[in-house]
């Protein structure tokens, strides 16, 4: 299992293809399970790309948000006037 963005350990859509069962005597369709696993790591392959792209947005909006504070910071700060007084 892969670490995810700091998350406990997820399963990657290769390990849920690739995960092997046991055969037992009233088992189930083997041609079932692989289309079920290519379903589920197909989900989380686009699961996976969405969490990246929005991650990705994430971080510029959180660098969007700090220059417009910043730029509005300096364009609010009081004039430096030393007139005497208190």
């Amino acid at each position: 299992m892969a670490q995810v963005y700091g998350y406990p350990a997820r399963f990657t859509p290769h390990e849920v293809r690739t995960q092997a069962f046991a055969v037992h005597r009233r088992g189930v369709d083997p041609d079932e399970v692989r289309e079920f696993q290519a379903r589920v790591a197909d989900e989380l392959t686009m699961l996976n790309e969405t969490v990246r792209l929005l991650s990705r947005e994430n971080d510029r909006i959180r660098r969007a948000l700090r220059d417009w504070q910043i730029m509005h910071a300096q364009e609010c700060r009081p004039p430096h006037h030393n007139s005497g007084h208190w």
